[in-house]
C-alpha cells in the first residue's frame, strides 16, 4: 500500500483536573472525519491530557473520543502533560513529571508495539503503515532514545520515515528552548524525513534542516512540522516566525487546527486547516521523486553573518554589527545580543558590562581577562573593537551558560540558552 491518508491532532488537553470537558474536541474530530472518511488512523503530537498521571484525566480524554476510537486507531505520542501529576490532586499541589511516564506506560502497554528502548518502552514505539515507518518518540531518556532511534532506522527504513516528538526542534516560542533534544538527539532526528511535534500550540513548518543548516530540497534535510493545537488552546508563549520556518501561524485565536496527511507513493501532501471555519493554514507537498517541496520557498543565505537568538533574527539592532571571523575565530557583538534579549548593557570607555541569566560579566578591550560575578577568568581570545563596538569570541557565550553554532550555508550564528525566563531588566 502506497496511497493512504491519516489525521494529526495535538495539544487537545483541557485544564480541569476532575471534570475535563472534551466535547468541543469531539466535534472537531467528527467534522474532520466526515470530511475525510478515508482516513486510516489518527496520530497525536502529545498532551492528550492535562495531567496524565491521573486516571480521571484519561477518562475525560476518551470520553471526548467516544464513538470515534472504537472504529479508527489512535496512535498517541507522549507529551509533558501526559506524564504530569499532582501529589495532592484535590488542591493541585506537589506537581511532578514522571520518568518514566508510569500511568501511560502501564495503561497502554499492549496497545502499541513493545519495542522501545529498554527503560522507556510504550512511551516509545514504532509502527508501519504502507510505505511509511513511524517512530513515536517519548520525551524522557534522550540519550537512550537517540540510540534506539538510530538502531531502529538502520533496521526498518522505508520509503518514508516519520517521527513524532512532542517538543519542537524548530520551535517558535520567543522564550522556548530545545535543549531536551538538541544536540543529544540530532543524529536520530536527522535520519527522518518528517518530524511532527506540538507543545507550543501554534503551527510552523521548517525548511529541510540538517546539521544546523537550512535547505530547500527534501533530500537535504528533515522537515520539522509543528502541529497547531486542536482544541481551542491558544499558545501561552508569544510565538514568532524564526529563521528556520518556511511557514508559520501564531494561532492566537480560539480555534482548532488539524493536519490531513495524504501519502501517495513518493509524495506526501500535508494540509493544516482551522476546522471551525475551514481556513487553510498551510498546504505543501513533499515530492521525493522530483526532490522538491511546493509551494517553493528559498532558505535564507545572508551576505553578512547574522546572529539569531533562539532562532530569532535580531533585525535593525544587528544591522550595523555583523559577526566577523578574525584569524579563524568567530566574533560577535555581545552588547547587541544581550540587549536584544533584555539583559543589562553598560558601555564605558574600553569596557562593557553585561548581565543576564544570573551572570554579570565585565569585558575589557584588547584583553582576554574577564570578571564573572566578581571572579577573574580567561577567555579563548582577546576582546576586539570592530565596527566601533566591542566584539567577543563566540566561545565566550559559555560565560552566560549559552551555546552557539554556525550555519555555514546560510551564514548565521545561532545562540541558545536553556532557560525559558524572560530576562527583562527591572525598572526602579
Amino acid at each position: 500500500m502506497t496511497k493512504f491518508k491519516f489525521i494529526c491532532v495535538s495539544d487537545q488537553q483541557k485544564g480541569d483536573l476532575i471534570a475535563p470537558d472534551y466535547s468541543h474536541f469531539t466535534e472537531i474530530l467528527k467534522k474532520t472525519l466526515d470530511e475525510n472518511p478515508d482516513a486510516r488512523f489518527i496520530l497525536t503530537g502529545g498532551d492528550n491530557t492535562n495531567c496524565g498521571q491521573h486516571e480521571i484525566q484519561w477518562n475525560g480524554t476518551f470520553e471526548g473520543m467516544k464513538g470515534i476510537v472504537e472504529s479508527i486507531p489512535i496512535q498517541m505520542a507522549l507529551g509533558n502533560h501526559d506524564n504530569r501529576g499532582f501529589r495532592d490532586p484535590e488542591h493541585e499541589t506537589g506537581r511532578y513529571y514522571a520518568e518514566p511516564a508510569e500511568f501511560f506506560d502501564n495503561q497502554f502497554k499492549g496497545s502499541y508495539a513493545y519495542d522501545g528502548p529498554e527503560n522507556w518502552k510504550t512511551e516509545n514505539y514504532t509502527f508501519n503503515y504502507g510505505n511509511v515507518h513511524f517512530q513515536m518518540i517519548g520525551i524522557n531518556g534522550p540519550e537512550e532514545v537517540n540510540e534506539w532511534m538510530i538502531d531502529d532506522m538502520k533496521k526498518n527504513r522505508r520509503q518514508w520515515n516519520i517521527g513524532t516528538y512532542h517538543f519542537p526542534i524548530c520551535y517558535s516560542g520567543s522564550d522556548c528552548a530545545n535543549y531536551d533534544a538538541y544536540p543529544v538527539m540530532t543524529e536520530g532526528f536527522e535520519m527522518l524525513d518528517i518530524v511532527f511535534s506540538g507543545h507550543e500550540h501554534n503551527f510552523a513548518r521548517s525548511f529541510p534542516r540538517r546539521n544546523e543548516e537550512l535547505f530547500e530540497r527534501p533530500s537535504q534535510g528533515t522537515v520539522h512540522y509543528m502541529l497547531g493545537n486542536s482544541n481551542q488552546n491558544p499558545p501561552g508563549t508569544r510565538a514568532i516566525q524564526k529563521v528556520w520556518h518556511s511557514a508559520f501561524y501564531c494561532e492566537e485565536e480560539d480555534v482548532s487546527v488539524v493536519a490531513i496527511v495524504e501519502v501517495d507513493g513518493d509524495k506526501i501532501t500535508l494540509t493544516s486547516k482551522i476546522v471551525e471555519d475551514g481556513r487553510i493554514v498551510d498546504k505543501c507537498t513533499i515530492d521525493k521523486g522530483k526532490d522538491v517541496i511546493t509551494p517553493y520557498a528559498i532558505a535564507p543565505k545572508f551576505n553578512q553573518t547574522r546572529m539569531t537568538y533562539k532562532g530569532a533574527l535580531m533585525g535593525l539592532c544587528q544591522y550595523p554589527v555583523p559577526c566577523e571571523n578574525v584569524g579563524g575565530i568567530w566574533y560577535a557583538c555581545f552588547g547587541t545580543l544581550i540587549g536584544y534579549i533584555g539583559g543589562l548593557v553598560v558601555k564605558e570607555k574600553g569596557k562593557i558590562t553585561l548581565e543576564i541569566y544570573g551572570k554579570r560579566v565585565e569585558f575589557f578591550e584588547n584583553s582576554n581577562k574577564v570578571i564573572v560575578n566578581g571572579e577573574e577568568k580567561t577567555i579563548c581570545a582577546k576582546v576586539l573593537r570592530l565596527h566601533n563596538q566591542l566584539y567577543m569570541p563566540a566561545d565566550a557565550c559559555e560565560l552566560f551558560n549559552m551555546r552557539w553554532a554556525y550555519a555555514k550555508r546560510n551564514n548565521f550564528i545561532s545562540f541558545e540558552h536553556e532557560s525559558e525566563d524572560k530576562p527583562i531588566t527591572v525598572q526602579p
